[in-house]
């Protein structure tokens, strides 16, 4: 059975930093994404990664300011979030994929993923 499990949220002030994790059993690693939804929102892609940790994409919102990279030792994918602004509070999840994602732009797909964490809160003050 796979399980996803997310740590590293909070609350910070406006340009801080936080790094989430995420740490898969019963899964290796080979696409995985992390997803923020808003209350009222949509679930959005934030970041994905994929082909043994050399394929990343972003949303743009995030581009320069988070990086997605993974531990495969560990079976851990991480998100460093650098810069934070307010728009970024939101609840972030982790998601996996059976296999690999076939592009980039696929990890961004919320669609493309079979698993998913039960979430942890970034917030964001101004």
């Amino acid at each position: 059975q796979v399980e996803l499990v997310e740590s590293g949220g909070g609350s910070v002030q406006a340009g801080g930093s936080l790094r989430l994790s995420c740490t898969a059993s019963g899964y290796s690693m080979k696409c995985m994404g992390w997803f923020r939804q808003a209350p009222g929102k949509e679930r959005e892609a934030v970041a994905g990664i994929t082909g043994g940790g050399g394929i990343t994409a972003y949303a743009d919102s995030v581009k320069g300011r988070f990086t997605i990279s993974q531990d495969n030792a560990k079976n851990t994918v991480y998100l460093q979030m650098n810069n934070l602004k307010p728009e970024d509070t939101a609840m972030y999840f982790c998601a996996a994929r059976v296999g690999f994602c076939s592009a980039a732009d696929t990890t961004l797909v919320r669609t493309a993923y079979n698993y998913w964490g039960q979430g942890t809160q970034v917030t964001v003050s101004s």
